[in-house]
C-alpha cells in the first residue's frame, strides 16, 4: 500500500509551497487507494505556535485534503525517540559529544575562513568513558564511500560520505533533532513515498544513514523544485507567499487554488483545467518537472474566474454570506445579480464588493463621470424619466430595457443622454453590470429614489 505524508513544522502559517507539497502527496495516496497522513513536527518547543497548528488544520479542511487516521504530533512521541537513540548508542553507531559552545564556535569560525579547525568535530567519536558535563548525541557518519539514492524527480543523487560530518541527533537537553525524528517517524508510520521540497535534499542523505543503521526499508523519495516568483527569484509575501487562508479571505475558491498548484511543477499535455477526480487519475510524481515553477497571479485569477462561473449560485450566495457578510439569500433578484457578476469578477471578494456597491445607495459620485454626462438637459431627462416610470411596472431586465428604449424613442434622444446618467444615479459611476439587470435588481421604487437623489444633488449648475 502507498503511504504518503505531509509533515509541517508549526513555527509559522502554511504557505502555498507547503500546500502544493501536501497536494502532491495526497493525490498520489488517493490514486493508489493508499493512505495520506498528517504529522506535526513540533519538537522545536521555543518556536512552535498553537495558532500555526490551527491554521494548518483549517487549510486542510478548507481545501478538502482529508488525511487518514489521527494527526501525529512529534511532541507526544519522546519515549519512542529515546528508545531508538539508546539503541544507536548501544550499537556504537552514535556517541556522546562533549564539545563546548566555545569549541564549536572555534570550529565554525575556522571553516568560515577556509582554515583547518583547531579541534576535530569528531573528537569524542571513539571516546569510551563518561564525562560529568553537558553533551549532545552525534551519529557516526561513515568516513569513506558514497551515499546514494534514486530520486523520483532528479534521478540518481550521491555525495561522498566524508562530506557529511557526524551530525547531531539529540540536543544537550535530550530533545531529538529533525533528521533523526523524521526518519524514525517515516519508518514507524510505514511511509512508502515521500514527496517534499528540494530544500530537503541534503537532509535525505542523513536520513538514509539512519535507515541503514536500523536496517529499515527505504521509502521512495521525490524532491520537488521550489516555487519562484514571476522573475524567477524566491517568493515573498508580496508575490503570494502568504498564509493559505489568506487566499480564502481574498475570495479564491479552494478548487481553483488546488488546480493552480497542481500545475506549478506538473503537467498533463496542454490541459489547464483539472477537476479533483482528474488530478487523482492523472497525477504521477515521476512527471514532476525538474526545474522550478513560477507563480503567476494572472493564471490563478483566470482559473478562479472559471470556477466561479461554473459554481452553482446557491453555493456562491452561501460563501458570500459566510465569508464576506453579504447576505442576498432572500433577495428576490439574487439570481440575476449573481449571474451578471459571475461573468465579470475574478474573486468572491470582488463579487462581494460589487454587490455591496450595487445594494448600497451611492454616497458620492465619480467626478469625471459627472463632468462628462450630467448636464442640464440630462437632469431634465431624468426628471421626465421619473414621471415616465409612474405608468410602467418593469421587473425583469428585458422589461427595463424596453422601458428605456421606449423613453429614448419618445424623447428622440441618444442613449448617452439617459443610460450613463442612470447608471451614475444607481452606483455613482459608469462601470458595472448590464444596466437593465442593475435596474431590475434594485426594483422600481429604489431606482426612483436614486434618480431623485442624483437630481437633488446636481439640478443646479
Amino acid at each position: 500500500m502507498v503511504v504518503t505524508r505531509f509533515a509541517p513544522s508549526p513555527t509559522g502559517y502554511l504557505h502555498i509551497g507547503g500546500l502544493r507539497t501536501a497536494l502532491f502527496n495526497w493525490l498520489w495516496a488517493r490514486k493508489n487507494d493508499g493512505k495520506f497522513r498528517l504529522r506535526i513536527e513540533d519538537t522545536d518547543k521555543e518556536r512552535n505556535k498553537k495558532e500555526a497548528v490551527d491554521a494548518i488544520i483549517k487549510a486542510f479542511d478548507w481545501t478538502g485534503l482529508n488525511y487518514d487516521g489521527e494527526i501525529v504530533f512529534q511532541s507526544q512521541r519522546e519515549d519512542i525517540y529515546k528508545k531508538y537513540l539508546n539503541e544507536l548508542l548501544e550499537k556504537g553507531l552514535a556517541y556522546k559529544c562533549y564539545l563546548t559552545k566555545e569549541e564549536l564556535e572555534a570550529i565554525r569560525e575556522a571553516k568560515m575562513k577556509g582554515e583547518e579547525p583547531p579541534i576535530d568535530i569528531r573528537k569524542y567519536r571513539d571516546f569510551k568513558g563518561e564525562l560529568d558535563k553537558p553533551y549532545v548525541i552525534r551519529f557516526k557518519t561513515p568516513l569513506s564511500g558514497k551515499i546514494c539514492f534514486e530520486d523520483g524527480v532528479k534521478g540518481m543523487q550521491c555525495v561522498e560520505a566524508n562530506e557529511i560530518e557526524d551530525f547531531v541527533i539529540a540536543r544537550s537537553d535530550g530533545s531529538p533533532t529533525y533528521n533523526f525524528v523524521a526518519a524514525v517517524d517515516d519508518h514507524e508510520m510505514g511511509m512508502t513515498d515521500i514527496i517534499r521540497g528540494d530544500d530537503h535534499l541534503r537532509n535525505t542523505f542523513k536520513q538514509l544513514l539512519i535507515y541503514e543503521a536500523f536496517g529499515w526499508n527505504v521509502p521512495k523519495f521525490y524532491h520537488v523544485p521550489m516555487i519562484h516568483n514571476e522573475k524567477g527569484s524566491k517568493m515573498s509575501k508580496r508575490d503570494g507567499a502568504v498564509d493559505v487562508m489568506e487566499y480564502k479571505r481574498e475570495g479564491y475558491l479552494p478548487e481553483a487554488l488546488l488546480n493552480f498548484l497542481v500545475r506549478l511543477g506538473w503537467s498533463h499535455g496542454d490541459q489547464e483545467i483539472f477537476s479533483i477526480e482528474e488530478m487523482i487519475n492523472l497525477f504521477d510524481p515521476k512527471d514532476i518537472n525538474k526545474a522550478p515553477s513560477r507563480f503567476n497571479k494572472e493564471k490563478l485569477d483566470w482559473l478562479n474566474s472559471h470556477y466561479i462561473k461554473n459554481s452553482p449560485n446557491e453555493r456562491l450566495e452561501k460563501l458570500l454570506r459566510d465569508d464576506f457578510g453579504i447576505d442576498i439569500i432572500n433577495h428576490d433578484k439574487k439570481e440575476i445579480l449573481i449571474d451578471e457578476l459571475k461573468e465579470r469578477v475574478k474573486t468572491l471578494k470582488e463579487m462581494a464588493e460589487e454587490i455591496d456597491k450595487i445594494l448600497t445607495p451611492p454616497k458620492e459620485y465619480n467626478e469625471k463621470a459627472v463632468k462628462k454626462f450630467i448636464k442640464d438637459e440630462v437632469i431634465s431627462n431624468l426628471r421626465e424619466f421619473l414621471v415616465f416610470l409612474n405608468d410602467k411596472d418593469p421587473k425583469l431586465p428585458p422589461e427595463w430595457a424596453d422601458a428605456m428604449h421606449e423613453f429614448l424613442e419618445m424623447k428622440q434622444i441618444k442613449p448617452k443622454f439617459l443610460m450613463p446618467p442612470l447608471r451614475i444615479a444607481m452606483v455613482g459611476d459608469t462601470k458595472g453590470i448590464d444596466l437593465a439587470a442593475l435596474l431590475s435588481v434594485l426594483g422600481k421604487e429604489e431606482v426612483k429614489k436614486r434618480i431623485a437623489g442624483l437630481i437633488a444633488k446636481f439640478e443646479v449648475f
